[in-house]
């Protein structure tokens, strides 16, 4: 059986690669790699009371924030690679419930990987209560030529 070549071959990042990469080239990002695999990935974001709005609820742009970063971590596990040039074409989130807690998760989910991009889903919750999310996303990241 003749070998892959070098191009056909993939290896999924861990998600200490990704946050290696992440810290050298993000430094302050407070979305970290949870885990990450060829068709999924997990990130958690510790909330400050910067984040909070009135009533104690996280505000949208943290909950945006995090499904865009939780949705690039997928894209390199889709890819076989950690491709810090893949950018976000498209992005949207609906917001379904108040999120209250003190750490946001976000699982994206691949819906399909392509040559140019890669479109995924976002699920978000707070701390233990997977069971009620309080968002859902979906996005496509373009990937460079």
């Amino acid at each position: 059986m003749p070998e892959k070549s070098t191009e056909e071959q993939k290896s999924t990042p861990s998600a200490a690669e990704v946050n290696e990469m992440v810290d050298q080239l993000f430094p302050g990002s407070v979305n970290p790699c949870v885990q990450v695999n060829e068709d999924s990935a997990l990130a958690r974001r510790e909330i400050t009371t910067e984040e909070l709005r009135p009533g104690g609820f996280i505000s949208g742009p943290t909950q945006f924030g995090i499904a865009d970063a939780v949705l690039w971590y997928l894209v390199f596990g889709a890819i076989g690679r950690i491709e810090p040039m893949a950018l976000t074409s498209e992005l949207s989130i609906r917001f379904l419930r108040p999120a209250q807690g003190s750490v946001l998760w976000a699982r994206a989910t691949l819906e399909v990987a392509g040559r140019r991009n890669v479109v995924g889903t976002v699920r978000l919750w707070c701390d233990d209560r997977e069971d009620k999310p309080t968002a859902t996303a979906q996005g496509t990241y373009a990937l460079p030529l």
